[in-house]
């Protein structure tokens, strides 16, 4: 489990065929880790590229911050992580929350990106996508434990579990996370969105609530092209090997 320290704190990454010659980089959700990706997406990706897997602040095993959940501070975060690995530039991906933190990488430093992938992005403005951190997170729990292979769910367990719940709760009710993201509501209606000059995939679930958030996007971003995928907001669990394979087309594409 590589621990590396960015801006003096501990996250854990993993990276996939170092030696490709181009990166693709992917921002997980809230209440999450890096294994929405590492399982089935991650490693399809990394026949033809370096692919660079991390855990946001307090997810996973990075280290726990009370603050700083904001898009500038995560984008901060980011940022670090690529002058650490001396990435100069990438194609990005991100998923819920991490589709955000993506957008957000784009407009602050989009010098730093070639295409941009952004899966099941919601509009922190609507009421109708608040309440889906809690059925990703249940949903991401039990897709685990029951759909992956023995060892692992040996390794993920009753203690794993715990362990996640235990993150849950210290993210939603002892950091900043919930006040940090109400300063983003207005996020979706910023001009600086209509600045993103990247090639861009947008990802959506046909039954999603955040299908229109998707729309909006399609509409704001000149070269973006939205394609709804059959499942909800969890569609990188439901349909993994579709996600992967619309991300090695985008990605490889001319």
């Amino acid at each position: 489990m590589p621990i590396i320290t960015v801006n003096g704190k501990s996250v854990h990454i993993q990276e996939l065929n170092k030696e490709a010659a181009e990166t693709i980089v992917l921002v997980h959700g809230m209440f999450s880790n890096l294994s929405v990706y590492y399982f089935n997406i991650a490693p399809l990706l990394a026949t033809k590229y370096h692919v660079v897997l991390y855990d946001l602040k307090s997810h996973g095993m990075s280290e726990k911050s009370l603050e700083g959940y904001d898009l500038e501070s995560m984008t901060n975060d980011l940022f670090a992580l690529m002058e650490v690995l001396n990435l100069q530039k990438v194609h990005l991906g991100g998923y819920s929350f991490g589709g955000l933190i993506a957008l957000k990488m784009a407009i602050r430093f989009p010098e730093r990106f070639n295409k941009l992938a952004i899966i099941e992005a919601p509009d922190p403005n609507d009421d109708k996508t608040r309440g889906i951190i809690d059925e990703y997170s249940r949903e991401f729990l039990e897709h685990y434990v029951e759909n992956f292979t023995d060892t692992t769910k040996v390794k993920m367990g009753k203690r794993q579990m715990e362990r996640n719940h235990r993150m849950y709760e210290y993210l939603f009710y002892q950091t900043s996370i919930k006040t940090d993201m109400e300063l983003e509501k207005d996020f979706f209606g910023s001009p600086a969105i209509e600045t993103i000059k990247q090639s861009t995939l947008l990802l959506y679930g046909t039954d999603s609530n955040c299908l229109n958030a998707g729309k909006h996007l399609d509409g704001m971003i000149k070269n973006a092209s939205l394609i709804a995928v059959p499942g909800d907001h969890n569609i990188p669990i439901q349909q993994p090997l579709v996600i992967a394979e619309a991300l090695l087309n985008f990605f490889q594409e001319i």
